[in-house]
């Protein structure tokens, strides 16, 4: 069979490749007209990632990109530490990676292993046909494949094409944004994320082995932005000074950091996507944040995606009728999406905190931490394997 894979990010690469290893074929198509190495910042790449990774052979390039951060320290805007926790569990360390070393580790994995790419495709429809599935693009070519596995984003076209009554993404009331630092010292050890709930704004900083600090923001921002809104924050300078505004208040080395850092600073928007009611049809199913999507402060984004496509190339490889297989991945997968997007949306909303709202999370925090540190078993989400030699049922 062959597959067409739409999205050229991480869900779409690491489903090319397992999908390689299933034994079927793949291109995939993305929209960008070139490669996008500079695309992103950086992001936390959770152990069970890194575990389904290495079901594919394909950890290697990723763990030499990245670097090992299994630690967090929580501290409050007046400078109080309010507790410490793992960031993972035993033997399945979280690691914090540039986002375009990890497009480039997987893409380039999936070529080497025979796997097309094929730029400036952007999908503008898909049409079932007696024996598979077409997709056209918006340059006016077509492609015609066995099944179609849709790994466009969050604002997936492919969601739409299945359930044109399909959710929106939700928007969590917070802006990203982040920077690499150079020459400032921070109280923190190599690969400890010190995360700061400030005053006005939630800020975040790691010492990078490389003599960096890389750090992020969430300022909030109760209103999905627009477009014009998000091009004028790109223009910088004005960016700039309202984040040394967000945080002058607050004992942390964010005005620091963010005066020494001298990479473009824009900001984009934070969306979930929870229950997506339908996840296939006919032969065109989803995979990654087009199915379902994580706040980013989950750190699991990336890794749900490489696991659906672990899971979802083991079904077609075991179950022969292409229905039976995407009905069985939906049910492997759902449980464990959906209650790790649930754990990221509780998450966020302590960042987006009010004044009265952030006085109890300060002071309830110290209690909660060292209640979660002695009964928490995080093993759920972190420890989670895909065994490929047993067949998908």
């Amino acid at each position: 069979m062959h597959a067409l894979v739409i999205g050229g990010g991480v869900a779409g690469a690491a489903a090319a490749i397992a999908l390689r290893r299933a034994g079927l074929d793949a291109t995939i198509y993305e929209r960008h007209p070139d490669v996008a190495d500079d695309v992103g910042l950086f992001l936390t790449f959770a152990g069970n990632g890194m575990d389904a990774l290495r079901v594919l052979g394909a950890a290697e390039p990723v763990e030499a990109a990245a670097f090992p951060t299994p630690r967090m320290v929580m501290r409050s805007g007046t400078g109080r530490v309010l507790g410490r926790m793992a960031h993972g569990a035993e033997g399945a360390t979280s690691r914090t990676i540039r986002r375009a070393d990890l497009y480039r580790a997987l893409r380039d994995e999936a070529v080497r292993r025979g796997v097309p790419v094929e730029y400036g495709k952007s999908l503008v429809g898909v049409e079932q046909t007696p024996d598979g599935v077409r997709a056209r693009f918006a340059d006016g070519s077509e492609a015609q494949g066995d099944l179609l596995v849709g790994c466009d984003g969050l604002h997936s076209l492919t969601r739409t094409v299945i359930d044109p009554d399909a959710p929106a993404p939700r928007y969590v009331p917070v802006l990203n944004t982040g920077g690499y630092a150079r020459g400032v010292e921070v109280d923190a050890e190599p690969g400890t994320f010190t995360m700061v709930f400030g005053k006005r704004a939630f800020f975040g900083y790691v010492p990078a082995p490389n003599g960096e600090v890389w750090w992020f923001a969430n300022p909030p921002y109760p209103t999905p932005p627009t477009a014009a809104e998000l091009a004028e924050i790109a223009t910088g300078d004005a960016w700039r000074q309202r984040l040394l505004d967000l945080f002058a208040g607050d004992r942390s080395p964010a005005v620091a950091l963010i005066e020494a850092s001298t990479n473009p600073m824009t900001g984009w928007a934070t969306y979930d996507l929870r229950a997506v009611p339908n996840w296939y049809r006919g032969r065109v199913v989803l995979a990654g944040d087009a199915a379902h999507a994580t706040a980013p402060s989950s750190g699991q984004g990336a890794s749900m995606a490489i696991e659906d496509a672990v899971v979802l190339a083991k079904c077609l490889r075991d179950l022969p009728d292409v229905a039976d297989a995407f009905a069985t991945y939906v049910a492997l997968r759902r449980p464990r999406v959906e209650r790790v997007v649930a754990a990221g949306a509780r998450t966020s909303s302590m960042k987006a905190a009010g004044p009265v709202g952030r006085v109890l999370r300060d002071a309830m925090m110290p209690v909660f931490l060292r209640l979660a540190s002695r009964s928490m078993n995080n093993d759920w989400m972190y420890r989670y394997h895909v065994d490929w030699d047993t067949p998908a049922a």
